[in-house]
């Protein structure tokens, strides 16, 4: 069997092991410590950002972030529905209630016109919401300046899941700097990795204190061990810090190569009836292109994305259907959403190719192969 092509597989750098292995020689085999400490500090200063708690995953710092800006049981919190359950799954665990916005057709992240249609229409009801989380998709940078004057209109505060855009910029600036908190990921598929982990990010100094103090348990400055809040086991480990430390060193590089990962593919399917990419709209829109995306329209094209997906399985080639909108998914479609059908079609139609920054010249002859072949 042909080696296996995956759609975006961790990229060492080999100086992760110097960080991990000062862990092992100092005995820092715990949670904290000096690898997590530098972490923080050299993740703030490329993000140019006050302050950042480094957390076991980009779940766990959504959900701190709900949990310091006060939402509780039978809140209303906004959050995109075009994007992975991680985003929504937090809202659930305060007991609050997620409202689902639909996706615009550019970008594919939150609607900006139905943001405020939806906020209009949980305040006619008598429920302001508590939150908005907004998602920057597939790396690309939501439409800040709408969404944000929307919401600060409302006075109501943005999380940024930036999940999927380390890297990313709207006007030179990064994503998850904008909100009052953003939360990125460290997941094993990201643009960079520490195997599992995440972290919570802000210009609030105290915000990131109480996220440190709720993630170590809630531990009361006492000898004895005295809790006077709800605490959480969500601090990252002083041996996964290592690892994100060397991979911090390189996350230009990852960036430059995913993009012209991006640029391979579009020129690729450049004379290809049918297919259309995510794709920046402007200089002020830069996107790291953690994932390459496509739509197929059926009507131009001889397959669809779910028989090209297919013809990569064949090939042992790993490519992705692009996300199941939550207001679709079993457990949230109970719940109120504010639709234009964009993200449903973008389900049906769509395709994540693979993306790695390790993809060789082989893969993408492999790659260039399938598409050829079925496509042109």
């Amino acid at each position: 069997m042909k080696t296996k092509i995956w759609l975006s597989s961790p990229h060492m750098s080999g100086n992760e092991k110097k960080y991990v292995n000062e862990a092992f020689d100092t005995n820092w085999v715990a949670p904290l410590g000096p690898n997590v400490n530098n972490f923080e500090k050299e993740l703030s200063e490329y993000l140019k950002i006050s302050d950042v708690a480094a957390l076991s995953s980009g779940t766990a710092a959504l959900h701190l972030a709900l949990i310091i800006l006060g939402v509780a049981q039978g809140d209303e919190v906004i959050c995109s529905s075009f994007t992975f359950s991680a985003s929504a799954n937090p809202i659930v665990y305060q007991g609050a209630i997620p409202i689902f916005i639909d996706s615009e057709e550019d970008t594919w992240n939150m609607d900006s016109e139905l943001l405020e249609t939806a906020i209009k229409d949980r305040i006619s009801k008598g429920k302001k919401p508590k939150a908005i989380i907004l998602v920057h998709l597939y790396g690309m940078p939501a439409k800040i300046d709408k969404i944000f004057e929307i919401a600060n209109k409302y006075e109501i505060p943005i999380i940024e899941d930036a999940a999927e855009a380390l890297g990313s910029k709207y006007k030179n600036k990064a994503c998850g700097t904008f909100g009052k908190l953003g939360i990125l990921s460290f997941n094993g598929n990201k643009i960079i990795t520490t195997s599992g982990g995440g972290a919570l990010i802000s210009d609030n100094k105290e915000y990131i204190e109480k996220a440190r103090f709720l993630a170590t348990q809630a531990r009361d400055n006492a000898p004895h061990y005295q809790h006077s809040n709800i605490g959480y086991n969500y601090r990252m480990s002083n041996i996964v810090a290592g690892i994100g430390r060397g991979q911090l060193e390189v996350l230009n590089n990852r960036i430059d190569a995913r993009r012209k990962n991006n640029l391979f593919y579009q020129n690729l399917m450049s004379e290809i009836n049918g297919i259309s990419f995510l794709k920046e709209l402007n200089s002020d829109f830069y996107s790291n292109f953690w994932l390459t995306t496509i739509v197929i329209n059926q009507k131009h094209s001889n397959t669809t994305s779910e028989k090209l997906r297919l013809e990569f399985e064949k090939e042992n080639i790993e490519t992705r259907p692009l996300w199941k909108p939550m207001h679709i998914q079993p457990i949230f479609e109970k719940y109120p959403k504010y639709l234009n059908g964009v993200s449903e079609k973008l389900f049906q139609n769509g395709l994540c190719l693979p993306s790695g920054s390790n993809l060789t010249e082989n893969d993408k002859e492999r790659i260039s192969e399938v598409i050829i072949k079925n496509l042109k």
